[in-house]
């Protein structure tokens, strides 16, 4: 019996952490958890090598572009998946990211290959490409990441609902978990076990000041007339940490604002636990995995209402969702959960928030929504 091919690309998944890496990971565990003894392409634009934790070996083909220099990458990366999937014909492919779906249609044109594709945030929305306009009409199934993504993906681009599913972000459970405020951090930032702290974690990109860091630094003044001893923790690096000390001068906030810079993975458990709330009021985030591993660790949680924030916190039901360009709203709803005063006391159960945010996000339900999506497909082309 000839065994299924699956063809997977991939932006990266080893040699950088972000939420399209993240997802993608995932999403490569879950189909391979689905069909075990099936074969697996893998093909990595960014990646130089595959880990070498990496299990499934034996039925996984890795192929990566991330030797080939970077003004050579994406025409080579191309000219790869097309060539490979020539030769080898897989049953579908699965492109996860829009962009790589200009090659998928082509392979389909030439020799009929089905394709699936990813939809995260930005890049799905006010799509100006032509060619990646026509390739998603012409995809077999859209994977978009929350409501808010597919809603404004079938508004826009005019597309079949009936392509377009929903495979929600996932997270660790395993990594991420309530636990007293850790002591080495409280003594390495000069904190007291009992002071209040606001904690962001965010790539601090020119191109992403959307992640509202600036509204909580906004806010901030307004917070410390009734919480005086408040403090704001900001994880993350980027070409923004310039623009951001300034700001932290002019509002005179240089004694209760520290930027962590990057942080290990291994870190970032000990970091959800020091804080009392983690908020980042985005108003252009396709979901926020973040979200997810901060309730996780059982901590109260504070969003923005207009974008993909929304699912992760369940329209308000695991957290605080306000209005990101609201400075006061903002530091009012803080204000509320510091106090605990904040009308929904689910933010205040730890075990129970933790508990709800696996049985919505764990990685069980991904699969299993994942498999019905698969079940589909293999029915239509029977």
């Amino acid at each position: 019996m000839t065994k299924t091919i699956y063809h997977l690309w991939f932006p990266n998944i080893f040699e950088f952490k972000g939420g399209i890496q993240t997802y993608s990971a995932f999403l490569l565990q879950a189909i391979q958890n689905i069909y075990p003894n099936d074969n697996y392409g893998v093909f990595l634009m960014h990646d130089r090598s595959p880990s070498a934790n990496f299990t499934n070996k034996k039925l996984t083909q890795f192929h990566c572009a991330g030797v080939v220099p970077l003004p050579l990458r994406r025409p080579v990366f191309a000219a790869q998946l097309i060539g490979w999937g020539i030769y080898q014909r897989p049953n579908l492919v699965i492109a996860s990211h829009l962009n790589f779906t200009v090659a998928a249609y082509w392979l389909k044109r030439l020799v009929g290959i089905p394709y699936w594709t990813v939809a995260y945030g930005i890049e799905a929305w006010d799509i100006q490409s032509a060619a990646v306009k026509t390739s998603l009409h012409h995809a077999d199934r859209i994977l978009a990441i929350s409501s808010y993504t597919r809603d404004r993906l079938l508004k826009e681009q005019n597309l079949d609902p009936k392509k377009v599913s929903l495979l929600p972000c996932q997270f660790e459970p395993s990594r991420f978990q309530p636990a007293p405020k850790p002591s080495y951090l409280l003594e390495q930032y000069g904190l007291k076990l009992k002071q209040p702290i606001i904690l962001t974690v965010a790539r601090l990109a020119e191109v992403e000041r959307y992640k509202g860091y600036d509204q909580i630094l906004q806010a901030l003044p307004y917070i410390r007339q009734i919480i005086p001893d408040v403090h704001y923790i900001i994880v993350g690096k980027g070409n923004d940490k310039s623009r951001i000390k300034q700001m932290i001068v002019q509002l005179g906030l240089q004694n209760c604002v520290t930027l962590a810079g990057f942080i290990p993975d291994e870190q970032l458990c000990d970091y959800y636990n020091l804080c009392d709330v983690f908020a980042m009021p985005s108003k252009r985030e396709g979901f926020g995995i973040v979200y997810l591993e901060a309730l996780g660790c059982g901590k109260p949680v504070l969003g923005g209402n207009q974008d993909g924030a929304i699912d992760a916190l369940c329209h308000g039901e695991l957290g605080a969702l306000v209005n990101p360009d609201n400075v006061e709203e903002i530091a009012r709803t803080l204000v509320q959960i510091l106090q605990g005063i904040y009308p929904n006391k689910l933010m205040y159960q730890p075990d129970i928030l933790r508990q709800k945010v696996i049985d919505y996000f764990g990685f069980e339900q991904f699969q299993t929504t994942l498999a019905k999506y698969f079940d589909k497909h293999l029915q239509s082309i029977r």
